[in-house]
């Protein structure tokens, strides 16, 4: 990538064989989305109303409904309709100025269904410019089928899901569900302990219905990152800076299941990395709009405007371990922009509830040009 005055990169190259307008707007790092689950199912609208009328999402869960019910709508789904799917989504992110995003398996909490959800996503980056990086995570509930026997169910996913997704060199990250009624903290050390020797970088769900030690947990492990963290301890938050571990603040969970956000101002203040992502998923933040959760994490959970951009760029990709080539504007890092129709990136924030994303440049290449997709 060159960075200058069009003087000084005319004396040194030749001249483009295409201009983007960008007059009047604001170039920016491409969005880097650290948290989704983008290869899933089915819907659950009628769980949204369920909690408009009053009921939590554990009362939902435990009548049958949420993660269960997208695992079963899921493991039906062929192959074909599920990268369909994504592939829309991915459509959809990029829209919205999103050029890299991680995605997790964790809708089939089998082996057959999880291997599936991971081809699909190596499919996917084959087929879309969005960049992904695949994460494991048949540890994201534990199945019907195993309800009577959690432990029987970690079993199975150490010994057998895990070394076929490695084998197939189908996932670059590990996360795990560590929270009340889900995996226990026990539970989640064996779920991670081959993570390192299987080559995956750790993720973690933490602290997000209540302090279970999910903070503290993250730095125990050697995670690269922990997400939710609404309930996290000033103890965890202060062994999170300590280990280097980076918060993945998902402020569109808080709001569309009307629940406290995250405490970024504290993490900040203790010194760890803030990045927000959409967590896309059909059950607690159902979009794939990157400029959505900039403002809220802003109007909701309290960053700066300057502070969410770097939340949404450099720090999302240090997350994902991209930072060196991702994530900001610099000499020899790849040319991954947007060209918003505002004259600031405050404006992302300012002027909410619309797109302002007028072009994407991915890898060099556009993308989308005045709020359009590009073939590819």
């Amino acid at each position: 990538m060159f960075v200058g005055t069009g003087r000084e990169h005319d004396r040194r190259y030749e001249p483009p064989d295409m201009i983007l307008d960008a007059v009047g707007g604001t170039v920016i790092p491409g969005f880097v989305d650290p948290h989704t689950h983008l290869p899933f199912a089915g819907y659950r609208e009628g769980e949204f109303d369920r909690r408009l009328a009053g009921e939590s999402y554990s009362q939902i869960a435990g009548s049958g409904g949420g993660i269960v019910a997208t695992v079963a709508a899921t493991r039906r789904a062929t192959s074909s309709e599920l990268l369909q799917l994504t592939l829309h989504r991915l459509d959809r992110q990029l829209l919205c100025g999103t050029t890299t995003t991680e995605a997790k398996s964790g809708y089939g909490l089998n082996l057959e269904t999880e291997i599936k959800q991971l081809q699909v996503l190596r499919e996917a980056g084959q087929r879309h410019p969005v960049e992904i990086v695949p994460t494991a995570m048949p540890a994201h509930e534990v199945p019907e089928e195993w309800r009577h026997d959690p432990d029987g169910y970690v079993d199975v996913v150490v010994r057998e899901i895990y070394p076929a997704i490695a084998a197939g060199c189908l996932a670059e990250q590990v996360d795990v569900f560590c929270e009340r009624g889900v995996f226990t903290p026990d539970q989640t050390r064996r779920l991670l302990a081959d993570a390192k020797h299987l080559g995956w970088r750790i993720h973690l769900h933490a602290d997000e219905l209540c302090d279970l030690g999910g903070a503290s947990l993250a730095a125990e492990t050697g995670a690269a990152a922990a997400s939710h963290l609404l309930h996290a301890s000033h103890e965890g938050i202060a062994a999170m800076a300590q280990a280097g571990v980076i918060a993945i603040a998902l402020p569109g969970v808080s709001f569309f299941l009307r629940d406290r956000f995250a405490p970024v101002r504290d993490l900040v203040k203790a010194g760890v990395p803030v990045a927000v992502a959409t967590d896309c998923n059909p059950g607690s933040s159902h979009t794939e709009s990157m400029p959505a959760v900039i403002a809220l994490a802003c109007l909701g959970a309290g960053l700066s405007s300057e502070e969410a951009l770097v939340a949404a760029t450099l720090n999302a990709a240090a997350a994902l371990g991209r930072a060196d080539r991702l994530g900001s504007i610099e000499v020899g890092k790849q040319a991954d922009l947007v060209v918003l129709d505002a004259p600031s990136p405050k404006h992302l924030v300012y002027h909410f509830g619309v797109n302002l994303v007028r072009h994407v440049v991915k890898a060099g290449e556009i993308v989308v040009r005045d709020g359009a997709l590009q073939p590819h």
